[in-house]
């Protein structure tokens, strides 16, 4: 698709005054306007993350229905970042959701080089051990926040509301539990 290899510049004033425009009449045409620009860094984004690039178009498209809605309840400052950002988690969630991940290593998730979601046909015996004997070093909420973020692939508002920690603190907790899984591993890796 010739379209995804546009080389564009982005005028943030123009794109603000599109969504407002589209805000008040819905019309769907100023949206299209609006998207249109950015359908080579959404096509570039999604290669990233889903590298096929049937399913790359496809998602520009579902990312274009999902704008439908999406800019309507959001308050959006920056159009290019905030599209990033939903472009990014759109791919996550089809990856998550189509279970094409098996294996995540932590150094994209946490920054290092271990394994937080072993494939256990792939993943030596060792790092599944240390992985869980560090699990269970974690303090409580950690743990608890940690299992339902990578495991169980819930979102950080489906932790908050399964938990009843606030946004701020399940962030935190995963945050912290990830830098803790960290160091224990660092450890474990070093005997």
């Amino acid at each position: 698709m010739s379209v995804f290899k546009a080389s564009v510049r982005y005028d943030e004033q123009a794109d603000l005054a599109l969504l407002k425009s589209y805000r008040e009449n819905g019309d769907l045409s100023v949206l299209a306007q609006l998207y249109q620009p950015y359908m080579p860094l959404v096509y570039g984004v999604c290669l990233k993350y889903l590298k096929d690039e049937d399913l790359c178009k496809d998602a520009v498209m579902q990312l274009f229905d999902e704008l439908i809605e999406k800019v309507k309840k959001h308050e959006i400052k920056q159009f290019r970042g905030w599209l990033y950002v939903l472009t990014r988690n759109h791919c996550l969630m089809q990856l998550r959701s189509a279970k094409k991940i098996n294996m995540v290593p932590v150094d994209e998730v946490m920054e290092n080089t271990f394994v937080l979601h072993p494939d256990t046909n792939k993943a030596d015996e060792e790092t599944i051990e240390a992985l869980e004997h560090c699990m269970q070093k974690l303090p409580t909420a950690q743990k608890q926040s940690v299992n339902l973020f990578y495991y169980d692939n819930k979102c950080y508002k489906e932790i908050a509301e399964q938990t009843g920690y606030t946004l701020n603190e399940v962030k935190s907790y995963i945050q912290n539990g990830k830098r803790n899984l960290k160091i224990c591993l660092e450890k474990t890796s070093e005997r």
